[in-house]
């Protein structure tokens, strides 16, 4: 099977990262376009042996961009065509659409109750969204809360299928050695109690909250790996509370040509992790917490929410005010590795890329057999693609770059 994925981006970034790591375990030949910014995890796609192709669009209203992608579809005589992020999905199904590809789907990573991708969603992107989703066979959702939320959109609920985001567990499993090296080099006392947060620095994750609650805590070291827009004033934030020798930023740990330690071994450096974004369509980054043994808090985390209770027995659901009280809290406790709860296995890259897989095969082939429903969604089947809406949906709708 011949898949081309299509995404909006590859800098650093969630979505991004999933797409890397789907690729490297579906059993398909996988190509991927990017409309924009082939960063850093181009580059590593392209050291995974990944042919990557910079479409080069301009903006949001470079319509010149579906012209050339479906040049790039018809020459590639692909079976599948997957889009990945908003501009992606509404140029990718229209171009696959204007190839004649055999099939389309989508993933859905990022769809909030009331952002998409961390811009507000605005009834223009509501009804292009929707226009364009009819184009192509399904949507993949990354939760349970994010197949609803399309479900409320009024996407039906046969087009949508469940494909959590994933993770390998073994490479995030606490190592020692690993604890002491990402110690010293950040220079964090070995005997230190250290809270972490993983994330792009932008103002919706509200890590300037998880700032005040650690600085509420004495004796207690923040660890923080990512960047992005509101790092200065994070760093602003640090100076003004008088902690800045109890914090450190690790720099974006994802970026394969920066020099900083990885997310795993950040996190066994780590003694607690939280996550205090208030709005989340996942929240890989509790799953992969929990895989290195660590208990955790969360202010929403789709990941865990969906699941029964005692499948992530060491993640605790917390408001943002509460956060201060809450990490005192486990601070008393002291530092402490927990067995790795269920969630974990059940969010493995293995079984999303099987998902994804059993979805490619509904749709080359609808009538077949369709994957079994996922429990959180009546997803049974996928239809051949609807006709293209009346009007031709405009892309000048879509939010500004990501």
């Amino acid at each position: 099977m011949k898949v081309l994925h299509v995404i909006t981006g590859l800098g650093i970034g969630g979505a991004e990262q999933q797409l890397r790591l789907l690729v490297r375990h579906l059993p398909a030949e996988s190509e991927v376009v990017t409309l924009t910014n082939p960063g850093p995890v181009a580059d590593a796609l392209i050291a995974d042996g990944v042919t990557v192709t910079h479409l080069g669009m301009a903006g949001n209203r470079d319509l010149t961009a579906l012209p050339r992608l479906a040049r790039v579809i018809r020459a590639g005589r692909y079976d599948i065509v997957h889009t990945h992020l908003y501009r992606a999905a509404v140029y990718g199904r229209v171009a696959a659409r204007m190839a004649r590809a055999r099939a389309v789907v989508a993933t859905e990573h990022s769809l909030g109750a009331t952002q998409i991708e961390g811009r507000p969603l605005t009834p223009a992107v509501r009804s292009l969204y929707r226009a364009t989703e009819r184009l192509g066979g399904g949507t993949l959702a990354v939760s349970g809360t994010v197949a609803r939320r399309l479900a409320e959109w009024g996407v039906p609920a046969h087009r949508i299928h469940l494909a959590p985001n994933g993770i390998d567990p073994a490479a995030f499993a606490f190592s020692a050695p690993a604890r002491l090296a990402a110690r010293t080099r950040l220079g964090i006392p070995l005997h230190a109690y250290v809270v972490g947060g993983v994330g792009r620095q932008v103002r919706e994750k509200n890590f300037d909250v998880l700032i005040r609650a650690v600085a509420a805590v004495p004796d207690t070291h923040l660890l923080l790996a990512g960047d992005g827009p509101e790092h200065v004033m994070l760093l602003r934030l640090v100076h003004q509370l008088g902690v800045a020798d109890r914090v450190r930023f690790a720099g974006p740990a994802e970026d394969p040509s920066a020099d900083n330690p990885t997310v795993p071994e950040l996190l066994s450096a780590m003694d607690l992790f939280v996550s205090p974004s208030p709005e989340e369509s996942f929240g890989v980054a509790v799953v992969e917490a929990l895989a290195s043994g660590l208990p955790a808090l969360y202010v929403a985390c789709p990941a865990v929410e969906d699941l029964p209770p005692h499948d992530a027995p060491g993640a605790r659901h917390v408001e943002a005010y509460q956060l201060a009280a809450a990490v005192r809290e486990e601070r008393l406790t002291g530092p402490r590795r927990l067995p790795v709860p269920a969630a974990v296995e059940h969010y493995a890259i293995t079984r999303t890329a099987e998902r994804v897989m059993a979805v490619y095969e509904a749709v080359l082939d609808p009538g077949a057999a369709a994957p079994a429903p996922a429990p959180e969604t009546t997803a049974v089947s996928v239809p051949e693609p609807a006709s293209p809406p009346a009007v031709a949906p405009e892309p000048t709708a879509a939010p500004a770059e990501k």
